[in-house]
């Protein structure tokens, strides 16, 4: 937190449910937050190869995969809009 000037004070003190359908997508998520893509006008988005890499070892179904890649792009929608603060 150091290296970016943050402190523990800077985030909110709630806690934040994650639903069980919507576990596999937060850990997924979670898992990629290192593989963020950045030019200069800042964060553009996801790499999408390391993020399909993964997925693809976990033995998920075509439709699965579908899914779960449509919730992530979902997720990476809205932390894009906070990052740009778009309020989306």
């Amino acid at each position: 937190m150091e290296a970016a000037c943050l402190t523990p004070e800077d985030f909110p003190d709630e806690d934040v449910e994650v639903w069980p359908e919507n576990w596999g997508a937060y850990v997924l998520f979670s898992y990629m937050r290192t593989q963020w893509r950045a030019g200069g006008m800042g964060v553009i988005g996801l790499d999408y190869g390391p993020l399909q890499r993964k997925m693809d070892r976990m033995n998920l179904s075509a439709e699965e995969y579908d899914d779960l890649e449509g919730d992530i792009q979902t997720m990476e929608y809205a932390a894009l809009g906070a990052m740009h603060d778009r309020g989306d």
